[in-house]
């Protein structure tokens, strides 16, 4: 099996509170149905701070990034197969699947 981190990308907020329950159930509903393949499911990010090339640092985000996910599949094609599945496509997100790359050591 090979793991693949599918990033989460834009997106828009709900305009009730109702309508962020009903997103979240769905959501959560996705990811339990991952089962084992969510190696480190919904990892949403906030508080984001930049380290630019001259080391200085600015509030924010230089992306749209979110959150992410880690799941662990066959392919590249089952990858996106679990990303197609995903609610967030439903509020006008984006999402990026890439596969993780071991490194040495």
């Amino acid at each position: 099996m090979t793991q693949y981190v599918i990033v989460y990308l834009g997106g828009n907020p709900p305009s009730t509170p109702e309508e962020g329950q009903k997103h979240m159930q769905k959501y959560m509903a996705w990811l339990a149905d991952l089962g084992a393949t969510a190696v480190s499911p919904g990892n949403p990010l906030k508080g984001t701070q930049t380290v630019h090339s001259d080391a200085s640092v600015s509030s924010g985000s230089n992306t749209a990034m979110s959150g992410y996910t880690i799941i662990d599949v066959e392919s590249m094609e089952a990858a996106l197969t679990v990303a197609k599945a995903c609610p967030f496509l439903e509020v006008g997100g984006t999402l990026e699947v890439s596969e993780l790359m071991k490194m040495p050591g």
